[in-house]
């Protein structure tokens, strides 16, 4: 029996009906869209934020006074001391006591410190001592002097008189002449027991090394322990010298002139001194010197400067401009000013500080404020003029921050 085969011509696919998707699946694709919108706000957000960062108000810092741009000629050079010394031992020995420290203020002829000096000391002892025998056998021979003297008369007298033998007289004179010579040995015994004394206290004076003038002290070279000696000989084992000082009252700027332009120096011409540490602040000075030679490498010549006013920030070796005035801006010159807006200043911790922007980014700086006038404080030292510095600032403000400055 032949089983028909199936008629698949009737098959159809019925393509009205859409299928009905999930619940679950309809719900996802909104959230999914939402999501997606918000992280790109979020990143619009972040990154114009970080193009344009903190809106804030800024001033300027400005410099009242004084006559900037006036000088003619400027040249660089440091603060030394014309009065300045390495002090050292005469002799050679450890150190047994240091009484000073960097800063100390000490008077001429006072000791800053002491080499060990015992062995010194007994010497002093000692050449005491022989000068004391040799002052006891100058005494003795003294008396045996006297008394041959004495002995020489009564013979002398019982010779006159026929009762005594020359032979003896002649003898008396004899020891009347040894004793003579006798006590100009003693003599010179106690003449160079002297000197023996002086130089045992020479030498042991030499153990205490003194202030040679009126100073302070810049910088210890050697501690206690150490030895020095007046020339520095075994490498470090060897100190040269225990103190460096200076006297401060003696300060003075060495700058170096092009000699294309120390024509226009002369001896006397005031100046404008600027330090790099206070740029901030001028100091009138004369110049002091044009030292006769010029540097062949350099084509430079040396000019000493003396500083005119005394000022306990001014210390040696600082980095110093110095400005030649000419008579014309010399009667114009006057101290200049820096000013900050008061808003600007504000109290952080136990500095007072304001923010600066550069290139719009905010850096802290710390400076030393004056009085105010108006709406403006003056600045003693931090700022140097030119500066922006951001109004009003907000307590949130950290270093490296970046802000657009608001425009008006």
């Amino acid at each position: 029996m032949t089983t028909p085969k199936p008629d698949l011509s009737k098959l159809r696919i019925n393509r009205s009906r859409s299928p009905t998707p999930s619940p679950g699946r309809a719900l996802r694709v909104p959230l999914i869209l939402a999501g997606l919108a918000v992280v790109f706000v979020a990143i619009v957000v972040v990154v114009m934020r970080g193009r344009s960062g903190i809106e804030v108000e800024v001033g300027r810092v400005e410099v009242v006074g004084g006559a900037a741009g006036s000088a003619g000629i400027t040249a660089n050079g440091y603060v030394v001391a014309r009065t300045r010394a390495s002090v050292s031992s005469r002799i050679s020995g450890r150190l047994a006591m240091l009484s000073v420290e960097e800063g100390s203020q000490v008077r001429r002829g006072q000791i800053l410190a002491r080499l060990e000096n015992a062995d010194y000391v007994a010497a002093v002892a000692q050449a005491t001592a022989d000068s004391l025998r040799a002052e006891a056998a100058l005494l003795e021979a003294q008396a045996s002097r006297d008394q041959l003297q004495r002995d020489l008369v009564r013979a002398q007298d019982l010779f006159d008189r026929n009762l005594e033998s020359a032979r003896a007289v002649e003898d008396l004179q004899a020891q009347l002449a040894g004793a003579d010579a006798r006590i100009g040995v003693q003599t010179a015994q106690i003449h160079a027991a002297i000197a023996s004394i002086a130089l045992a206290k020479a030498n042991l004076d030499n153990t205490f090394i003194r202030a040679p003038f009126d100073g302070t002290v810049l910088r210890k070279d050697a501690e206690v322990g150490e030895v020095v000696a007046p020339v520095a000989t075994g490498g470090g084992l060897t100190r040269g010298a225990v103190v460096t000082m200076a006297n401060l009252k003696t300060l003075e700027v060495e700058v170096d002139v092009n000699e294309a332009y120390i024509a226009q120096i002369r001896s006397d011409q005031q100046t404008r001194i600027i330090l790099d540490a206070y740029p901030a602040l001028r100091f009138e000075g004369t110049v002091r010197q044009i030292v006769p030679t010029a540097d062949r490498q350099r084509a430079t010549v040396q000019v000493k400067v003396a500083i005119l006013e005394r000022d306990d920030r001014i210390l040696p070796e600082m980095g110093a401009r110095v400005e030649f005035l000419t008579p014309a801006n010399v009667a114009t010159d006057a101290p200049s000013r820096i000013l900050v807006p008061a808003k600007a200043v504000r109290a952080d911790a136990n500095a007072t500080i304001v923010w600066v922007v550069r290139d719009g980014v905010v850096s802290r700086a710390v400076i030393d404020a004056g009085p105010v006038s108006g709406d403006q404080r003056e600045v003693r030292s931090g700022l140097s003029g030119g500066e922006r510095v951001i109004l009003e600032p907000p307590a949130s403000l950290k270093e490296g921050d970046k802000v657009s400055v608001i425009t008006h």
